[in-house]
């Protein structure tokens, strides 16, 4: 990884200070992984092995319902973390898929490593705590706005806080993650300006 990539990783673990001996000890648990654009990164029925931090592209995380539909829960994107978070820390089979949507550049550290940096970091304890915390936070947030938002709203909402490269990827994808028709969600994109 270039030092500009080992830059923004660190950016991610804000409470943690590296320096010397213990900056290449961090920077060699990580390795690069390249995805096309459509690539399964993780598949339902697999422990997800991998912790991710993205540094290009897009991802979605979603299931498969009985209808044979994808469902997408959400997405990572440059600079956020990606990965199925509950398999990976259970190391259980994930029941949900993680697809890039766009060429995808992430940096990842197995299980092993990752339960590493616990035992040699002990400040990585209160990084886990608040990463966590902003997961079950936000998922509790997309909650309460699927059930009492209605669809203009949730388009509205959505848009006002995404990130310019969520806007660009496909829209049943968006549509999807809005609890939306396809069919909805570009009637909004065509007559809504947030």
């Amino acid at each position: 990884m270039t030092d500009s990539e080992f830059s923004k990783l660190l950016q991610f673990f804000p409470q943690n200070d590296f320096s010397g001996e213990s900056e290449h000890y961090f920077r060699d648990l990580w390795q690069i992984k390249t995805f096309k654009q459509y690539d399964l990164i993780t598949e339902a029925g697999r422990i997800e092995n991998f912790f991710y931090y993205v540094l290009e592209g897009v991802q979605a995380v979603y299931l498969v319902n009985e209808k044979g539909e994808k469902v997408v829960l959400g997405f990572s994107y440059s600079g956020s973390p990606s990965g199925v978070f509950d398999s990976f820390v259970n190391r259980k089979p994930a029941t949900l898929f993680l697809e890039a949507l766009k060429p995808s550049k992430l940096l990842a550290i197995s299980y092993t490593n990752y339960q590493r940096l616990f035992q040699h970091y002990p400040k990585f304890h209160e990084w886990g705590h608040e990463f966590f915390k902003a997961v079950l936070l936000g998922r509790l947030s997309r909650e309460v706005e699927l059930l009492t938002l209605n669809a203009q709203d949730r388009y509205i909402s959505f848009m006002k806080r995404c990130p310019d490269e969520l806007k660009i990827i496909p829209q049943k994808y968006l549509a999807s993650y809005l609890n939306m028709k396809p069919e909805t969600f570009s009637r909004l994109r065509a007559s809504v300006s947030y």
